[in-house]
């Protein structure tokens, strides 16, 4: 059973619209909320992508290599760049392959990285595996 005072912060938050939660910061990498593509992709946001994507790729047991759903085809990319750092969230798309729309091949649904200019992975965003 709730408390009179818990009543009254749950009400105080709803009015002022929730509260808000601290930007998420892992290893010295504030990780953005909401991830604004770039509209193009100069050479370090290309280097960024590859990057990330490799990383992605070699996570997989070697036995799912030659399944499209687990390679660069079956993937879709997404680059940022927010305080200098790339921000490469990577969508497993499997109905690029043949599967159905809305095909689910494991818990993650996305992946995504912190990667400098120069390409070199700083960081996976925490969460599962």
């Amino acid at each position: 059973m709730l408390k009179p005072h818990h009543v009254l912060l749950c009400v105080s938050l709803l009015q002022d619209g929730g509260a808000t939660l601290p930007p998420t910061v892992e290893k010295g990498i504030q990780w953005p909320d909401d991830l604004q593509p770039l509209a193009t992709l100069d050479g370090p946001a290309v280097l960024a992508a590859h990057a990330a994507l490799q990383r992605v790729l070699s996570r997989y047991p070697t036995e799912y290599a030659k399944s499209c759903a687990f390679s660069a085809k079956g993937m879709e990319v997404i680059v940022g760049e927010e305080r200098g750092i790339y921000f490469v969230r990577i969508n497993p798309r499997p109905d690029k392959c043949g599967w159905a729309p809305g095909t689910v091949l494991g818990f993650d649904v996305f992946e995504l990285y912190a990667v400098s200019p120069e390409g070199k992975v700083l960081a996976r965003y925490p969460s599962m595996p």
